[in-house]
Parts: C-alpha cells; sequence; structure tokens
C-alpha cells in the first residue's frame, strides 16, 4: 500500500489539498526531491538544510524541526518499501482567502510527502543523450526551490518533442542551467560551470560533483560561461538528483566532442556510482 507523509500523518494516497491552498493558487510553496539508492535517502541532510534556506527566503515557518522531518521521511521511505526511486517532499504556505499579499492572520503550512520508484538509469548514463537549446524565462530568484516551474516544464516539454533529455537555458549569450538539471562543460581538462548565484538553482548533486572534482585534483570554475562555449566544449554532462551525472553527446543536433561520453565525464559518473554504492551497503 502506497503511503504519503501529510502534516506528519502517514495516510493512504488521496486527494488532500484545499481549493484556498496558497501552493495550489499561487504557486506559493517550495518543495525537494531526494535520491532514493538501496532504500536510504540520499544527501538527506543537504536537502533539508536547502529547504530550510529556501522557507527563510519566502517567509514559511516551518512547522517541525530538521530531525522531525527526517525521521518521518525515513519512515516514509521505509514503510512504502522503495529500493530505488525518489522522495518528494512539498510545503505550502498554506489555506488561507486568496489575496496577492501573504495572510495576516497565522496559516499553518502544509507539509506533504511520497516516494516514487524508478527504473533502471544505468543506460542512459553509460550512453549519454541530446539537449536543445532554450531562453531563460524564468525569474530572478531561482536560487530558491519554489513551486513556480511553468517556464521549466515548457522548456522540458521542448526537450521531449525533440527527443532530448533536456532544454540547456541561457539568458542572452551566457549559460544558466537546464529546466531540471545544473550543466557542466570541459575545456582543455578544466571543468566549467555556472556560479552559485540567483541565476541558477546549486543543486544538491551539483555540490557533490564539484566535491568529487576536488577530490580528483581536477580543477573546476564557477564562472560564467557563453553559448559559443558550450558547443565549443570538449565534453558537456547535466546532474540532478538521482540521473546524478548524464552526458550529453550533442546540443541542437551539434556534435559535443566526439558526439560520444568523454573519458573525464565518464571518470566523474563512475565517482559518484562509488559514492552511491557505498551509502547502500552502510
Amino acid at each position: 500500500m502506497n503511503q504519503i507523509l501529510l502534516n506528519g500523518n502517514m495516510i493512504k494516497r488521496r486527494s488532500c489539498i484545499d481549493i484556498e491552498d496558497r501552493g495550489y493558487q499561487f504557486g506559493d510553496g517550495i518543495y525537494e526531491v531526494v535520491g532514493i539508492y538501496g532504500g536510504k535517502l540520499f544527501l538527506m541532510d543537504e536537502h533539508l538544510q536547502r529547504l530550510k534556506r529556501s522557507a527563510r527566503e519566502l517567509s514559511i515557518k516551518l512547522p517541525f524541526t530538521m530531525a522531525n522531518i527526517k525521521q518521518d521521511l525515513i519512515e516514509l521511505t521505509k514503510v512504502n518499501d522503495v529500493i530505488e526511486g525518489l522522495l518528494y517532499l512539498q510545503i505550502t504556505r498554506g489555506v488561507a482567502p486568496r489575496t496577492h499579499e501573504l495572510p495576516v492572520e497565522k496559516v499553518e503550512p502544509m507539509v506533504v510527502a511520497y516516494t516514487k520508484e524508478l527504473g533502471d538509469l544505468t543506460e542512459l548514463q553509460d550512453m549519454g543523450s541530446t539537449a536543445i537549446l532554450q531562453e531563460d524565462i524564468r525569474w530572478l530568484r531561482c536560487d530558491v526551490k519554489t513551486l513556480n516551474l511553468l517556464p521549466n516544464t515548457m522548456a522540458k516539454q521542448r526537450a521531449v518533442e525533440q527527443g532530448a533529455v533536456e532544454a540547456i537555458l541561457h539568458r542572452g549569450e551566457v549559460v544558466t542551467e537546464a529546466s531540471s538539471s545544473n550543466v557542466f562543460i570541459i575545456k582543455d581538462g578544466i571543468v566549467y560551470t555556472h556560479p552559485a548565484n540567483n541565476f541558477i538553482l546549486n543543486g544538491i548533486t551539483r555540490q557533490k560533483v564539484i566535491q568529487i572534482l576536488q577530490e580528483l585534483n581536477i580543477l573546476v570554475k564557477e564562472v560564467p560561461y557563453t553559448v559559443t562555449d558550450l558547443l565549443s566544449a570538449d565534453e558537456v554532462f547535466i546532474t540532478a538528483t538521482k540521473l546524478d551525472v548524464v552526458p550529453i553527446n550533442s546540443v541542437d543536433g551539434h556534435d559535443i566532442g566526439t558526439g560520444k561520453p568523454g573519458m573525464m565525464t565518464i571518470q566523474i559518473l563512475e565517482a559518484m556510482r562509488q559514492l552511491t554504492a557505498r551509502l547502500q551497503v552502510q
């Protein structure tokens, strides 16, 4: 039986959203997606710290301690017996009469979490995929993980329609990130990725990959780079929860490097796999 976590209670999955929930009407809320490997939540503490920051930026008072929600999410994963998949956690400001300004009276946040099983992604990671380019039309606080994802979904849909795994976003000539992942390029043995400012979400997998690069003594530079830099790169890869590391072989039909996953990207992917494998045997 698939259970969800609703305001601290395990219940059977059902429709439970009030019509005046501000997440439903305004996208007034935040979320996190955590990877499940071998039945265990990966980088859970890092996800919860980012959740805490997002709540602070939107002035949403979290109705739980980090320790309590962590225990609840671990229990949810066990109850649903998910071995490989995702855990989705969403918090909206709560239910209040519909006004654009924030509610004056105290409103209790709505907290919901559920799990989802995923198939094997090894082939996608090993073979790589393609991407398209799209202008980045999102708001200017992409560093906050909010529910306002319509530009992301439209960009992703265009990618899917063209048989691509991702839409790589750019503001003018500067590449930011992708519709649901971060983007790295490699040129002459140096890895580049957009700095973690308001133009991108500082992905948890992104942070872990940067740490892996440092441990491998591979130089990584967090600096802006252009569409031209992207298309002339030796290698390109994206990072995201559960996708981990996926090579991008071509962008808008233009081959990246040899048009196949590059050796440095493969090295980074293998290091990530070793990390998640150690998690599963703990």
